[in-house]
């Protein structure tokens, strides 16, 4: 399988490092032509408004959202998730999203840069250890439709968030497992969502 990290702005490095770890090779994306050599594509966290223009730029928009909806496995952590949504919160001027998963997302829910922070989660799907959560600048999932699976919530002033989600061959988390070493969320989309 050729998986994909979309190489436009953000943490890309890091999530084809991840790759690697899991034994597959990942391919940077940058132009139609890579597009069209993937079967899985990964959002990377970063700028999700930034992404969504430069996407624009490349010519590349429209073929994600048309990969996506044709039922390409794809993965995005925080900005990932963003651009994932079918709604966005108060988006940024301009700001548009693939879509993919039937949900409505709040950009920075947990705060700005400052207030970032880890967290211990169990995610559905993966065994072991509680999984470490980074969140920075994180959205959360305000509502959902009947297909989204709730993988994982965090609860913020008595109320249970949704921060891992997945929809048949799209999944989406508000933190950032490319940053901690632990490669078993990439696994999981490996060998669950992009072999469903």
């Amino acid at each position: 399988m050729n998986v994909g990290v979309l190489a436009l702005q953000g943490d890309f490095r890091e999530h084809l490092l991840a790759l690697g770890d899991c034994g597959v090779s990942g391919k940077l994306v940058k132009s139609a032509a890579d597009i069209s050599e993937i079967d899985a594509l990964i959002i990377p966290g970063g700028e999700s408004t930034t992404i969504s223009k430069l996407a624009k730029a490349f010519d590349l928009f429209d073929l994600i959202s048309k990969r996506i909806a044709d039922g390409m496995p794809t993965y995005g952590s925080c900005a990932g998730m963003i651009l994932l949504s079918t709604s966005i919160l108060d988006p940024a001027s301009e700001q548009d999203s693939f879509g993919g998963i039937e949900m409505q997302v709040r950009r920075n829910a947990f705060g700005r840069q400052t207030e970032s922070f880890e967290v211990d989660l169990e995610i559905k799907g993966i065994s072991g250890a509680p999984f470490r959560g980074v969140f920075i600048r994180a959205p959360w999932v305000e509502s959902f439709g009947e297909g989204v699976e709730v993988l994982s919530t965090l609860e913020v002033g008595g109320v249970a968030h949704p921060v891992a989600v997945r929809s048949g061959r799209v999944m989406a988390t508000s933190f950032h497992p490319e940053l901690t070493g632990d490669n078993r969320v990439h696994r999981f989309f490996l060998e669950e969502v992009c072999k469903s």
